[in-house]
């Protein structure tokens, strides 16, 4: 076990990619030891990505890379900029707003800042915002893009747990809601104290316009359940509504109501059992393709095969970290580690509370340094049948363990995000770091409340019947 674990440790402090690091010290222990034929280690290998849930990763990247380049991020900013660019600390407050509908259709933190992130620091400098509020608010923000649904973090963490996504999925609504609150509380104390006034004029028209896009979105399913109701069949109602809402929004030309139309289709799908969470990104790759294509026409051949290839590039390095974690993670259970691990904790502590703070430090110091999907990788098998011994419901612990990743994203030596928003904002690794201190305060309250009251995790796919 010392071999496995102190290999892989060094590794990553020569700076050797997670993926590398994981699979050499595999290797590594397996020649010394020698605890299993070639071939079943192999066959561990490959059977870490054999995995009907894990497809969704390629397709939800897909969607969210053809959203980006269909022009649907500038027109969130702008329906985000007229709903509540009125506000004080107006632009802060349309980055916050801005993400959680982004999150809507990428499932990844680092789409979020390096798509929209790239336009709301922009329009924040130029409007004489501080660079490092500009960062910081940003990276918070981001955060929100892994626990609203679609998730990708959510599909691995179901594919190793054995949890359903679809309930992983609703549980991350109430959660993200609470943290979309906390940080639009957080910039309306900073815009207090540091005297920042709206960034737009507050006109009624405008106001009044955004708020009929939110009242269109859901009087969508509103209307779907009438036509059901007055005889029409369910796909039929469907079909009829979206026919009705596409013509509106061509007539109308709504800045974001197809983009709001995303996490509908997909929870909406999901819960009226037309498709499973995999299939589910499959939809939002044609949703995605009908609005650059046919509604929008912004995509093109080019851009098209761009999105394509990325998405490969981005697919290929997870399936790839996910390999190599699931050969490690299975020979952490060989050495007995999990066993050593769980025994550990019970001989700690028999309340279930202590056991959930030990995991989140062991979760946030994990996150400095692992990547997230490694990260559940690793982690899972090992946590899973500790926590049951709890009673602590395995939906409560993949919100948990999510956002102690997201948090851990934001931070050095291996944030993620701390990277990608350094580079946008040209500030120095250093002083991006010090931008975000102060944004970590909404977000470990936000996982102090999910962590210690989990209702706030269970009630909506409890009432929805995906967990008993």
């Amino acid at each position: 076990m010392l071999v496995l674990i102190g290999s892989f440790l060094l590794l990553m402090l020569v700076g050797a990619p997670v993926a590398v690091s994981l699979a050499t010290s595999s290797l590594l222990y397996l020649v010394i030891y020698g605890v299993a034929p070639d071939i079943i280690a192999a066959q561990r290998m490959i059977a870490g990505v054999e995995s009907f849930p894990l497809l969704a990763v390629p397709f939800f990247v897909l969607a969210g890379n053809l959203m980006n380049i269909a022009g649907v991020t500038g027109r969130i900013y702008a329906f985000a900029l007229a709903l509540v660019g009125w506000m004080r600390g107006g632009l802060a407050q349309v980055n916050i707003i801005g993400s959680v509908v982004f999150s809507g259709m990428s499932g990844t933190a680092l789409a979020d800042a390096a798509g929209i992130g790239t336009i709301e620091i922009k329009a924040m400098k130029d409007h004489g915002y501080p660079m490092e509020a500009a960062v910081g608010v940003t990276a918070a923000s981001a955060t929100l893009g892994p626990i609203f649904p679609p998730s990708l973090p959510f599909v691995i963490y179901g594919m190793m747990a054995n949890v359903s996504i679809g309930a992983l999925f609703m549980a991350g609504i109430l959660p993200g809601i609470v943290m979309t609150a906390l940080m639009m509380v957080t910039v309306a104390i900073f815009a207090y104290r540091k005297g920042w006034g709206s960034d737009t004029p507050f006109e009624l028209r405008r106001l009044g316009a955004a708020a009929l896009e939110i009242v269109i979105v859901f009087a969508f399913p509103v209307g779907v359940y009438l036509l059901h109701a007055a005889g029409l069949s369910i796909n039929v109602s469907v079909l009829l509504g979206l026919a009705v809402l596409v013509a509106l929004d061509w007539y109308y030309d709504f800045s974001a109501v197809m983009a709001l139309m995303t996490p509908i289709i997909l929870i909406g799908g999901m819960t009226m059992g037309w498709f499973t969470p995999t299939e589910a990104a499959v939809a939002a790759v044609i949703w995605s393709l009908f609005l650059g294509l046919v509604r929008y026409r912004t995509m093109t051949l080019r851009t098209l095969a761009k999105a394509s290839f990325e998405t490969i590039e981005t697919t290929a390095s997870v399936l790839f970290i996910v390999t190599a974690a699931s050969i490690f993670a299975w020979l952490l259970t060989v050495s007995q580690a999990a066993a050593l691990f769980s025994n550990f904790m019970f001989g700690l502590t028999d309340n279930w509370w202590t056991f959930l703070i030990i995991v989140n430090i062991l979760l946030l110091v994990v996150g400095c340094f692992l990547d997230t999907i490694a990260a559940i990788t690793i982690l899972v098998p090992i946590l899973i049948p500790i926590a049951a011994r709890y009673g602590i419901d395995p939906v409560h612990l993949g919100l948990i363990i999510t956002l102690n990743l997201m948090i851990g994203l934001l931070t050095p030596p291996v944030g993620m995000i701390l990277f990608v928003l350094s580079r946008i904002s040209k500030l120095s690794i250093e002083r991006t770091t010090i931008a975000i201190l102060p944004w970590l305060v909404p977000l470990f309250i936000a996982l102090a409340i999910i962590t210690f009251v989990p209702a706030v995790t269970l009630w909506l796919p409890t009432q929805l019947g995906l967990i008993k």
